[in-house]
C-alpha cells in the first residue's frame, strides 16, 4: 500500500474513532431527535437553504465513512423537510455518500484483494461485467442487506462508478420513501420496528427478487414462443441428432448411444471430420516426417560425419493420407454402427426445433428427436484480397492434394496453423516467406515464446515478415505475386504456392439455421449459453461451430456436456468448465501451455509471479541436442498454486499434461517438487522448475537460523 493510501486510511480511521470517543452516535438515537424535533424545525424554517445543505453534507459524511445513524437521518430530513423535499435530499444524499464509500474502498482496498484473491475476484468481476446493475439493483431494494457493506463489497469490484451510482439512487428510492414518510409522523414512532412491518418487508423481497425472475422468466418464455410456431411431436424417433461427424460429434454420439440413448448422426462428408481428414492427423504427419528430415541434415551434430537421404514429396503425401486410412475405423460408421448409433451419410436440415430432414441418394427423409446436437464445425477463413480468385490458393483443407513440393512457398498467417505447415515444407526444402500483420507470430503466446520460435525459423531459412499487410495479387509474365505494405512502403513478394493460414469461421449456413432462427455471435459462431444451449433449449451446439476455443480436444470436452445435458438437462444441468484449457503448437520447438500466460495476466490485472528454468540445463535436454527452451510456471503471490504454465521445447505438449493435471486437482509446486521423477527425462524439468520456485520462497531468515543451528551442532 502506498503513502497516499495509508496516509488516506489514517485520516478515515481518524475521524470514525472521533465520531465514536465523542459519542456522537447518541445524537442520532430515535429519543434525542425527538426532543429536538421541535427546535430543529423551527430553525429549518428559518435558514432553509443553509438546513439544507448542512443536513445533505452531514448525510453524505455518516454514509461515506460508514458510520452508524443513516436511518435516523433518514427519519429526521422527512421530520424537517416533509415527503417532498426530504426523499429529494436524502435520494441524493444517500447516493452520493454511498458512492463516496464505494470509492474509498476501491481506491484503498482493490489491488490488496485482487494480490491475494485473483481467481475469486475475477470470477466475481466476470459476473458484475454481465450482471452487475441488476444484482446491485436486487440488494439496493431489499433492506436486509447493510447497504454500508454493500457500497464497500462492490469497491472491490470492477463496476463502473457511474452504473453504481445510477442504480443505487433508483434501488434505494422506494426504501428512502419508505423511511421519509416514517419521519413524516416522527413524533408517533416508539420504535424502529414500527416502520417495517411484516408486509412491507414481504413487498421490498419480493420486489428485489423480481429483477432475478424477469430474466429467467424471459429465457423460458423466448424459445417457447420460438417453439410456438412449430407443432411439437407427441413421440420421437430419437432422443438426440447429431449434426457432423468430427471430434465434437463423434463424442456425443458415443456418449449417448453409450448410456443406451436413441442417437442418429448425420454426416455429409467425411467421417471424422477436420481433424482426421485436413487437420491434426495429416500436420503431424507431415510435421513427423519433415522432422525427420531435418536431424538427419543435423547429422554432424550427432557425431555422424555424413548422412544422406533422397524423397520424394509424393512418397511424403502418400505415408500422410495412408496414416489417415489406419486411423479411419476408429472413426468409421462401422464402428460407431456396432455402438448403437443410427449413422446416415446425408444432408441434414433443421426445419423445426424437434425436426430435421435428411437428404440422401435414397431420398429425403424427416427425423424427430427430442434434442438435436450442432457439431458442424468450421472452415478455411478466406480473406477478400484483390486478385486471389486469380490465383489458385491453398488452405489447410486442400494443402493435402499437393504432389509436388513449391519451390517458394508464401504463407499469409502467423498462427499454431501457419507456423507448423510454414516450417514443414521449409524442411522439406521450400523455400517459405512467412507473412503476419502482427509485430511477432503466435500473438496469443507471450513475447517470449514468439522471439524463440520466430529465431528458430530464421535459422532455418524461413523468411520471416512481421508488420506486413497483404494487398494484392498479381500476375506478371506468368510470375504470381503479392503486393504488401510495410510501414507504408509497397513490397513484392513473388511465389509459386499460397498458403491461406489466417484464422477458421464456423459452418453455420446450410442446414436451417436461419430459417428457424438459431442465433448467432458477432463473430459468426452458433451463440450458446453456460450450458451448451443455444436460444433453443433442446438445440445444442458444441466444437469450433460454438468455440470460444478451435482444438479437438475442447470439442470434445463441450460435447460432453451438450449431451449430458440434451439427455438428462431436466433433472441436472452442467455448466461447461473452461477453467483448466491446455493447448499446443507442434512447431519445433514445441509451445504448450495451460491456465494464463503473462500477457493475459497482465491484461486481466491479475498479480502473479513468475519461476523460470531454462531447458539449457537440462540433462536429457543436452544428451538429445534439444537443449533450448523454457518452463515456465506462473503461481499466486506468496503461495505454490499454478495459475498457468507455458513450455516451449522438445515434447512440450507431453510435458504440459503433469500440469494440466496438476490444476484439475489442486496439486500445489511444492507437492510437484516432492515427486520422484525419473532421470533423465525431459520431464525432470517439471520438477525443476518447482524447485526453482521453492528456493525463491525459501525464508532467508529460516536459512541463516539453520547455518547457526548446524554451527551449534558441530560443536
Amino acid at each position: 500500500m502506498n503513502l497516499s493510501r495509508i496516509a488516506l486510511l489514517g485520516f478515515i480511521s481518524v475521524l470514525i474513532t472521533a465520531f465514536f470517543i465523542f459519542d456522537l452516535q447518541n445524537y442520532l438515537s430515535l429519543e434525542t431527535l425527538k426532543s429536538q424535533q421541535a427546535l430543529l424545525k423551527a430553525y429549518c424554517s428559518s435558514h432553509p437553504s443553509t438546513s439544507a445543505i448542512t443536513y445533505g453534507l452531514i448525510y453524505i459524511l455518516i454514509t461515506g465513512l460508514s458510520l452508524p445513524g443513516a436511518t435516523l437521518l433518514t427519519l429526521l430530513g422527512g421530520a424537517l423537510f416533509g415527503l417532498l423535499w426530504g426523499t429529494i435530499i436524502v435520494s441524493f444524499a444517500s447516493t452520493l455518500g454511498a458512492t463516496l464509500a464505494f470509492l474509498t474502498a476501491r481506491y484503498l482496498f482493490r489491488e490488496t484483494v485482487k494480490t491475494h484473491f485473483s481467481k475469486p475476484l475475477h470470477a466475481i468481476d466476470a459476473g458484475i461485467a454481465k450482471e452487475g446493475a441488476l444484482y446491485l439493483f436486487t440488494l439496493r431494494v431489499v433492506p436486509a442487506f447493510p447497504f454500508f457493506m454493500i457500497n464497500l463489497v462492490m469497491g472491490l469490484t470492477t463496476l463502473k462508478v457511474r452504473t453504481f451510482y445510477g442504480v443505487s439512487q433508483i434501488g434505494m428510492l422506494a426504501g428512502t420513501l419508505v423511511y421519509v414518510n416514517a419521519g413524516t409522523q416522527l413524533g408517533q414512532l416508539e420504535t424502529l420496528s414500527d416502520i417495517l412491518n411484516t408486509q412491507l418487508i414481504a413487498a421490498f423481497i419480493l420486489l428485489g427478487i423480481f429483477p432475478w425472475l424477469t430474466p429467467k422468466i424471459i429465457t423460458k418464455m423466448k424459445p417457447k414462443n420460438g417453439h410456438a410456431q412449430y407443432s411439437k411431436p407427441k413421440r420421437f424417433d430419437h432422443n438426440i441428432l447429431v449434426i457432423g461427424a468430427g471430434a465434437g460429434g463423434l463424442v456425443a454420439a458415443y456418449i449417448a448411444a453409450t448410456v443406451k440413448a436413441n442417437v442418429t448422426l448425420i454426416e455429409k462428408h467425411k467421417m471424422g471430420g477436420d481433424c482426421l481428414n485436413n487437420g491434426c492427423i495429416p500436420s503431424k504427419a507431415l510435421i513427423r516426417s519433415a522432422k525427420f528430415l531435418y536431424l538427419i541434415q543435423q547429422s554432424a551434430f550427432f557425431g555422424i560425419k555424413k548422412a544422406h537421404v533422397t524423397f520424394d514429396f509424393a512418397d511424403v503425401m502418400d505415408r500422410v493420407h495412408s496414416i489417415i486410412k489406419t486411423i479411419e475405423p476408429h472413426d468409421s460408421i462401422k464402428r460407431y454402427s456396432d455402438l448403437g448409433v443410427d449413422v446416415i451419410e446425408g444432408d441434414a436440415k433443421i426445419i423445426s426445433p424437434w425436426k430435421v430432414q435428411v437428404s440422401t441418394t435414397a431420398g429425403n427423409r424427416i427425423i424427430t428427436t427430442r434434442s438435436i446436437i450442432i457439431a458442424a464445425g468450421a472452415r478455411p477463413f478466406i480473406p477478400t484480397i484483390p486478385g486471389l480468385e486469380a490465383i489458385k490458393y491453398l488452405s489447410s483443407d486442400n494443402i493435402w492434394t499437393l504432389r509436388e513440393l513449391p519451390k517458394r512457398l508464401l504463407v499469409i498467417g502467423g498462427g499454431p496453423i501457419g507456423c507448423e505447415l510454414a516450417q514443414s515444407f521449409a524442411r522439406f526444402g521450400s523455400k517459405v516467406t512467412q507473412l503476419e500483420m502482427a509485430s511477432r507470430l503466435l500473438t496469443k503466446e507471450d513475447c517470449d515464446v514468439s522471439e524463440i520460435v520466430m529465431a528458430q525459423f530464421r535459422q532455418e531459412g524461413i523468411e520471416v515478415l512481421t508488420g506486413h499487410t497483404a494487398k494484392e495479387f498479381i500476375i506478371e509474365k506468368g510470375e504470381k505475386i503479392l503486393l504488401a505494405e510495410h510501414k507504408g512502403l509497397e513490397v513484392r513478394l513473388p511465389f509459386d504456392q499460397v498458403l491461406l493460414a489466417i484464422g477458421r469461421v464456423a459452418n453455420t449456413e446450410g442446414y436451417g439455421l436461419e430459417e428457424i432462427g438459431v442465433e448467432l455471435t458477432s463473430k459468426g459462431n452458433i451463440a450458446i449459453n453456460a450450458f451448451q444451449q443455444t436460444n433453443y433449449p433442446n438445440i445444442f451446439a458444441c466444437g469450433d461451430v460454438s468455440g470460444p476455443f478451435q482444438f479437438t480436444h475442447t470439442a470434445a470436452h463441450q460435447a460432453w456436456y451438450a449431451t449430458v445435458n440434451a439427455l438428462f438437462g431436466d433433472f441436472k444441468k452442467f455448466r461447461t468448465d473452461y477453467s483448466i484449457i491446455p493447448l499446443a503448437t507442434f512447431i519445433d520447438p514445441e509451445v504448450a501451455r495451460v491456465g494464463l500466460n503473462e500477457q493475459e495476466a497482465t491484461q486481466q490485472g491479475i498479480a502473479y509471479h513468475l519461476s523460470t528454468y531454462s531447458l539449457d540445463n537440462l540433462d536429457r535436454a543436452i544428451t538429445d541436442g534439444v537443449a533450448h527452451g523454457f518452463v515456465k510456471v506462473l503461481t499466486q503471490p506468496g503461495k505454490d498454486k499454478i495459475l498457468g504454465v507455458m513450455i516451449v521445447g522438445e515434447q512440450a505438449g507431453d510435458l504440459l499434461a503433469e500440469f494440466v493435471l496438476a490444476m484439475k486437482y489442486n496439486i500445489g509446486l511444492n507437492k510437484l517438487l516432492r515427486t520422484i521423477h525419473i532421470y533423465p527425462t525431459m520431464a525432470e524439468a517439471n520438477k525443476y522448475v518447482a524447485g526453482t520456485w521453492k528456493h525463491i520462497h525459501t525464508s532467508k531468515n529460516l536459512l541463516s537460523w539453520l547455518a547457526r543451528f548446524h554451527k551449534w551442532r558441530r560443536g
